[in-house]
C-alpha cells in the first residue's frame, strides 16, 4: 500500500470518527444537558458514557485482537476536540486509561464490560499534584481521580521492588471522598484497599498510557477554545456600541486575529504530535512531542478563554453566558496530565538538539 493511500485512509478513518461524535455532541447544540449535570452526582450521564461505548469510542487505541479499533492518537484526537468543544462531561480520557491497562494485563472480562460502557473502571495512579510519575505507594492515597463517584472500579498501580503492579479494587465499600472542581464537576481521593492482582508490571505501559491522556485533553482543549472564540465572533459582529458593530473596531479585529492564530498554532502542534506517536515514535521523541504541544494547549486555551470572556464584555461574566463554561472548563483541565510547566520542563529534558 502507498504512502499517499496510508494518508488518505488515515483522514478517512479521522472524519468518520469526527462524524460519529454527533451522536454525543452534535454542531450547534445547547448546554442544557451540560448545566443540567453540573454540580450534580456522579457529574456526568451513565447512559451517554453507555453509549460511547456502543459506539466503540472506549477502545479505539485498544488492540482489535483485545476488542477494541486498534486506532491511533490521530482519531482519539479529533473525538476529543469534537467533545470539547461541547463540553462533554463522561469522562472518556480516563477510561481509555483503564482500557489501556486492562488490555496489557489481560483481564478481559473487565475490560469487555469498560469497552461496552457497562462499568466506569479509572485508574487510581496520582498522589501528589502536577506530575506524570506513578510512586506506587501501596498505601498512599491516590488523588484528582475525576469523576471518582461514578466510578465501579478502580485500577491501583502498586511499587512492588523494581515492578509496578496493578490491582483491582470495587468501588462499593471504598474509601472515598470528593471535591468540587470549578467547573461543576469532582474529583475523588481515595484510600487503597488492593484486591486482586491483574498483572505484575504495567510501568511502561501505563507511563504511554498517561502521555496519551496528556494530548487527548490538549485536543479537548483546543475543541473548546474554538467554540468558545466561534461564539465571541458571532457577538462581535452582532453587538452594536456608538452605532457601530463593535466587531469593525480595529482594536477588536487586531485581537480576534492574534486568537485566530494562536489556535491554528494549538492544531497544528497538537496533530504534529499525534502523527508522531502514530508513526511510530518512542522513548524522549515521543515524550518530546507530547510535552511541546500539551504545553501549548495548556496556556493557549487559557489565553483564547479569558480573551473570549472578555471580548464578550460584561454579560461574558455571567454564568448564565456559555462563553464563561469553556473557561471554567479550561481551569480545570489546563493541569490534568501535567501542566504547562512541567511539560516544558520535559521538553527541555527530552527534545533532541538541533543540529545547525
Amino acid at each position: 500500500m502507498s504512502a499517499a493511500l496510508d494518508d488518505s485512509d488515515r483522514l478517512e478513518s479521522i472524519r468518520m470518527v469526527r462524524d460519529s461524535a454527533a451522536a454525543v455532541a452534535p454542531v450547534g447544540g445547547d448546554s442544557k444537558r451540560i448545566r443540567a449535570l453540573r454540580m450534580t452526582m456522579p457529574g456526568f450521564d451513565p447512559a451517554v458514557f453507555r453509549q460511547m461505548g456502543e459506539l466503540g469510542w472506549i477502545g479505539l487505541r485498544v488492540a482489535e485482537a483485545a476488542g477494541g479499533a486498534g486506532l491511533g492518537l490521530g482519531e482519539l484526537g479529533a473525538l476529543a476536540e469534537e467533545l470539547g468543544g461541547a463540553l462533554a462531561p463522561e469522562p472518556l480520557i480516563p477510561a481509555t486509561i483503564s482500557a489501556t491497562l486492562l488490555a496489557a494485563a489481560g483481564a478481559q472480562a473487565e475490560l469487555g464490560k469498560l469497552l461496552a460502557g457497562e462499568t466506569l473502571v479509572l485508574a487510581a495512579w496520582q498522589e501528589h499534584a502536577d506530575t506524570l510519575e506513578v510512586p506506587g505507594g501501596r498505601d498512599a492515597a491516590r488523588k484528582f481521580i475525576p469523576f471518582a463517584a461514578g466510578a465501579g472500579a478502580f485500577l491501583l498501580p502498586v511499587r512492588e521492588g523494581a515492578k509496578l503492579a496493578l490491582y483491582w479494587q470495587d468501588a462499593a465499600g471504598a474509601s472515598l471522598t470528593t471535591e468540587a472542581t470549578y467547573d461543576g464537576g469532582h474529583v475523588g481521593t481515595l484510600q487503597p484497599a488492593p484486591g486482586r492482582k491483574l498483572a505484575d508490571d504495567i510501568g511502561g505501559v501505563l507511563e504511554q498510557a498517561l502521555d496519551d491522556a496528556a494530548l487527548m485533553t490538549g485536543f479537548y482543549l483546543l475543541g473548546g477554545a474554538e467554540r468558545a472564540f466561534a461564539m465571541t465572533l458571532d457577538y462581535l459582529k452582532t453587538r452594536m456600541q456608538f452605532g457601530r458593530i463593535i466587531g469593525t473596531f480595529q482594536a477588536l479585529q487586531h485581537r480576534a486575529a492574534d486568537l485566530k492564530m494562536q489556535l491554528a498554532l494549538l492544531r497544528a502542534s497538537l496533530e504534529s504530535a499525534a502523527a508522531v506517536v502514530d508513526a511510530g515514535a518512542t522513548g524522549d521523541a515521543r515524550r518530546a512531542a507530547i510535552s511541546r504541544a500539551k504545553a501549548r494547549a495548556a496556556e493557549a486555551a487559557m489565553l483564547v478563554n479569558r480573551q473570549c470572556v472578555q471580548l464578550s464584555g460584561g454579560i461574558g461574566y455571567t454564568d448564565q453566558y456559555d462563553v464563561g463554561l469553556y473557561l471554567r472548563k479550561a481551569m480545570v483541565l489546563a493541569n490534568q496530565f501535567g501542566s504547562a510547566r512541567l511539560h516544558r520542563r520535559r521538553f527541555i529534558a527530552t527534545a533532541p538538539e538541533t543540529e545547525e
